[in-house]
């Protein structure tokens, strides 16, 4: 019983060192290694803070892909699973806010097609007040489209590769929201 008793306490200790193995902080977030989506395993690429006036933090992005890279134009046009994940750092991101970023990104966005529908699809799938900690995922899923997540909730699905191309271009483009922050998701 007493070499059961210590097995069992071993265990214990080795499932959670594996399990903090399996996330790497950046910026004071936590994100998982890897996730599914689409059914498909994919790794943290890298991640970084989207600051704005170089001083004021906004939130923290990571990106997911099922393999790693830092060609970011393979990654914007690749019609393959993955994804991106945002968490708010910040009380001065409101919704509003994050909608005007988003409509501007994809006016500077150098990839793919959006649309002004797209705009009002993003105002109807996130019409709730943002708060400090919320959570945002942006999942392509490959041959499909961009499902859309908050705090955990689907809210909706843009359809088309074009469209996830000019969505990720926003990070990841010619002109991206932070210079930054793109090399951090490109693990640069």
């Amino acid at each position: 019983m007493h070499l059961l008793k210590h097995l069992f306490s071993f265990s214990l200790i080795i499932l959670s060192f594996s399990s903090f193995s399996q996330i790497k902080t950046i910026n004071n977030v936590d994100f998982k290694e890897s996730v599914e989506i689409n059914n498909e395993v994919t790794n943290l690429n890298g991640g970084g803070l989207r600051e704005k006036y170089g001083f004021m933090d906004l939130y923290v992005g990571g990106l997911y892909l099922e393999k790693k890279s830092s060609n970011e134009n393979d990654i914007i046009m690749a019609d393959a699973n993955m994804g991106i994940r945002i968490i708010i750092v910040s009380g001065l991101v409101t919704r509003d806010r994050f909608i005007d970023a988003l409509e501007d990104g994809f006016e500077n966005s150098t990839a793919g097609i959006s649309t002004d529908d797209d705009v009002v699809k993003f105002k109807k799938y996130l019409n709730d007040p943002f708060v400090e900690g919320d959570e945002i995922i942006l999942n392509y899923h490959q041959g499909e489209g961009v499902h859309l997540y908050k705090n955990g909730k689907e809210r909706g699905v843009f359809n088309g590769l074009p469209f996830k191309q000019a969505l990720f271009g926003i990070w990841l483009g010619g002109k991206p929201a932070d210079q930054d922050l793109k090399e951090g998701m490109l693990g640069l």
